[in-house]
């Protein structure tokens, strides 16, 4: 069983979140401390700050509540107590692992750079086991719940559940450590009402409270068993699971912007590289989408 300990500020932990973590053998991150903080600013701010500080493999950062809460290009994640689960895992990639850097030319990626797919998928599976949903996710790093098209409209109807943010901590050039934050609506008091029709949560999908520590508790010990997979070689198994879990990798209408320009097309899957690739509307050739915002129709 993790320490659970009063370090970087930490709170008290709930005897509900002992139970959890008892229940859920988080393997090679058995041992690694797990802090709970009543609030904070974010739980991605104080991991970075762990980790400089040498915290080890696996540590873990969780609030009842945060107040600048984030997500992807800054954009602002809504956190009020009890609402939502938010927490903050430290991974440091063997040496090994680190030769291909996200942006360098490799043909085949160094596992460092697929650790937002890894989370993913870890907390696709650990939501399934403790609740019985099954999110998908949506490239790069949304889970979201997918209802069908809307009526009259012809769009998907596809409400976001969670959010994975993965920030890298570089000394002298180099990727030391990633944190990895994660987000997930347990409640509908989780997001405002002017994200009401894009968003969803736990217990509004299924009619009923969720303990968000057994969650929390299931998703650390996924994510333990998929790093140590990852790192061993296991990117080829890792892309595939996650290609299975994301069916608007293929066939979805996306809209982005290269410069100025607006374009559209059809998602044709996921390249090994993590791109997410497109068949563009005007007849050019396939596009490796690596960054930036994309719309889905």
């Amino acid at each position: 069983m993790p320490s659970v300990v009063n370090r970087w500020s930490g709170d008290p932990a709930p005897p509900g979140l002992l139970r959890a973590l008892a229940a859920h053998d988080a393997g090679p991150w058995r041992d690694a401390p797990v802090v709970f903080l009543h609030e904070t600013g974010s739980t991605n701010d104080v991991a970075l700050q762990a980790a400089a500080a040498g915290a080890p493999d696996g540590s873990s950062v969780l609030a009842r509540m945060q107040t600048a809460g984030r997500g992807r290009r800054g954009r602002t994640w809504q956190s009020p107590a009890g609402a939502g689960l938010y927490f903050s895992v430290i991974v440091r990639p063997p040496a090994a692992a680190l030769g291909a850097q996200p942006g360098a030319a490799s043909d085949q990626p160094g596992p460092a750079t697929l650790l937002t797919l890894m989370a993913a998928v870890a907390v696709v599976d650990a939501i399934a086991a403790v609740t019985g949903l099954a999110p998908t996710i949506k490239w790069p790093n949304d889970l979201i719940v997918e209802r069908g098209r809307e009526a009259g409209r012809g769009r998907w109807d596809r409400r976001k559940l969670a959010g994975i943010l993965a920030e890298g901590a570089l000394a002298s050039g180099e990727l030391q450590q990633v944190v990895i934050g994660i987000g997930v609506n347990l409640a509908p008091g989780a997001y405002p009402p002017e994200v009401a029709a894009v968003a969803t949560s736990l217990e509004a999908e299924l009619g009923r409270p969720v303990d968000g520590f057994e969650v929390f508790a299931a998703c650390r010990a996924a994510l333990a068993r998929e790093s140590v997979s990852l790192f061993a070689g296991g990117s080829a198994d890792l892309l595939a699971r996650w290609r299975r879990a994301a069916p608007s990798s293929v066939g979805a209408r996306v809209a982005w912007h290269d410069g100025d320009r607006r374009l559209s097309g059809v998602t044709a899957g996921l390249s090994d590289t993590g791109a997410l690739l497109v068949t563009p509307d005007d007849g050019g050739p396939r596009v490796a989408l690596v960054a930036g915002d994309v719309e889905w129709d």
